[in-house]
């Protein structure tokens, strides 16, 4: 069951012209939701930005047959309801200017999701792109630490992947309802965010997915994280709407340098320009973000894993892509030893598999 307040949120949501600047002045003078039902038409229009228009919306709001059909759509299918004033809202995310009334959750936020680093870029991927990201967020996810990402095409489902991987917490921040996944061949990263984190949205359950709708979750994926890394984007992609709502929000932007003559690397060198950190490894995100975690956890994978001389000669040449073939001919070990090598480190997490080609993870 939900509680009052949720309710109350609810409604300050569904009001027209209201908004969610609005409603944190609201909720921050009187304390609660129901008590804005409660005051006068003159208490409400004091506060800066009200004024008796948007009061009167206020007191003749009448639409709870929506509040409850939402509320009860959401008890079936076992979705939570996280409000401004609730334990769980996410604390970061209150401190942004615009936070949303509500959050809708699938899964389950923790107080170590807290400390959320957000790693954000192109839809459309380079290999090096893919290789960064999947280097960053599982050495993140190694040291404890929630990658925030927003479940779309390319390095957001390559950040979610990575952090999966190492037994990492995840968070998905969505353009459309949390019943409504998209892209829709996601549903299935999803469900394994839902078992190892949590899939939010602000908008109501079925909502599908519109234009106008990101860049409103893209203020949500950096008002939730301490830093924003930009891994690979174009000049014009929505990650650098992601990193200017993280500027304003106070958070550190983090960008990985690229190609100068690569599209997907104008982004990232031009936050480079402007004053975010430059990003070639881990630690260049950890010395300034170190602050703000209480502890870090590093579990180096290849520290539990034990090599023996053909597996290290192996691992050592995977700091490129490399195919069986191309192993064997570097490493004069037979074919059949190198695939079944192979196959040990992708069950330890150890290296990736990409078109044939076979990387080194960590």
């Amino acid at each position: 069951m939900f509680s009052e307040e949720t309710r109350f949120c609810l409604a300050l949501n569904e009001i027209k012209d209201l908004g969610p600047v609005l409603v944190k002045r609201l909720l921050i003078k009187f304390n609660s939701a129901k008590k804005i039902f409660s005051s006068s038409i003159e208490e409400l229009a004091e506060v800066e930005g009200i004024g008796i228009e948007r009061a009167k919306r206020i007191k003749e709001f009448n639409n709870w047959n929506e509040i409850d059909r939402i509320m009860k759509l959401c008890e079936k299918r076992e979705i939570k309801v996280y409000s401004f004033n609730d334990a769980q809202y996410p604390g970061l995310l209150k401190e942004i200017y615009d936070p949303p009334v509500v959050l809708f959750c699938k899964g389950e936020i923790k107080p170590e999701d807290q400390t959320g680093l957000a790693i954000v870029g192109s839809r459309k991927l380079s290999e090096y792109g893919r290789r960064v990201t999947e280097q960053l967020s599982s050495e993140a996810a190694l040291y404890g630490i929630t990658i925030v990402s927003g479940l779309a095409r390319g390095i957001d489902s390559v950040a979610h992947k990575s952090a999966l991987s190492q037994g990492g917490r995840t968070i998905a921040v969505l353009g459309s309802g949390v019943l409504y996944i998209y892209p829709p061949e996601n549903r299935t990263l999803a469900e394994k965010i839902m078992q190892n984190g949590a899939i939010l949205s602000e908008f109501y359950p079925e909502e599908g997915p519109k234009k106008e709708n990101f860049p409103k979750r893209n203020r949500i994926i950096s008002g939730i994280s301490i830093g924003t890394v930009v891994t690979e984007a174009t000049i014009n992609s929505g990650a650098l709407i992601t990193a200017s709502f993280a500027l304003e929000q106070g958070r550190e932007v983090f960008a990985v340098p690229g190609n100068i003559t690569s599209k997907n690397s104008e982004g990232t060198n031009y936050l480079i320009q402007k004053g975010a950190k430059l990003v070639t490894k881990i630690e260049d995100i950890l010395e300034e973000i170190m602050q703000f975690i209480p502890s870090l956890k590093k579990q180096n994978k290849t520290e539990t894993v034990e090599l023996d001389n053909e597996e290290r000669a192996i691992f050592d040449i995977l700091d490129e892509p490399l195919t069986a073939d191309e192993i064997v001919l570097r490493t004069g070990i037979n074919v059949s030893k190198v695939l079944e090598i192979l196959l040990k480190f992708e069950i330890n997490g150890l290296i990736n598999k990409t078109e044939g080609k076979y990387i080194r993870r960590i």
